[in-house]
């Protein structure tokens, strides 16, 4: 694994032994990239379930001025801070080694991002229960113009999205997964 592009291109990127996470592929991160590549430049970037931090650091080496790294797993975040420090990206992320739900809790006040990107373990629901919680919560880091995306196997369905009040505006389909492009759905005022 390694960045593709912009200021940390080409270097390799360290990876949690055993099979508790399953990196991106650097084919699927480029055609994700290819995708947000207009939508980077000095944004904040939200990495859920982040793994060795590749979405993360990719963004960062492509523009984004912030990225937060989420990672309940202690070797994975422990991965993440090493990449980070070997990209010389750190003083741009904050890594938060804890459960997912409690990391929002303790994000509450931050302004809003304007990506986040989540890769939870196939088939687990727990993207629909980050989008129940956004819902339910409307955390200060997430508004109408925040876009998020997810990754997922083929066959997870997002039929809910709309009864949640996520408009699905993209779908980019692989041979064995797919990136969900989600964004709130603006409220009516009165």
């Amino acid at each position: 694994m390694r960045v593709i592009a912009g200021k940390a291109r080409r270097l390799p990127l360290k990876t949690v032994p055993g099979k508790e996470t399953r990196p991106t592929t650097d084919r699927i991160k480029e055609t994700l990239f290819n995708i947000l590549q207009n939508d980077l430049y000095d944004i904040r970037f939200l990495d859920v379930f982040s793994g060795s931090g590749g979405i993360g650091i990719e963004a960062l080496s492509r523009g984004a001025k912030e990225a937060w790294f989420i990672e309940q797993n202690r070797a994975a975040a422990e991965c993440i801070r090493q990449n980070l420090a070997f990209t010389h990206m750190a003083d741009d992320a904050v890594v938060l080694q804890c459960d997912v739900f409690a990391a929002f809790a303790r994000m509450e006040g931050q302004s809003p991002f304007q990506i986040i990107f989540m890769d939870p373990p196939y088939n687990s629901e727990l993207e629909k229960n980050v989008l129940e919680y956004f819902e339910t919560h409307r955390p200060s880091f997430v508004d109408e113009d925040t876009l998020i995306i997810a990754e997922a196997s083929l066959d997870t369905d997002f039929s809910y999205t709309q009864s949640l009040g996520f408009d699905v505006v993209r779908v980019k389909e692989y041979k064995t997964n797919k990136h969900v492009f989600l964004t709130m759905q603006k409220k009516e005022r009165l």
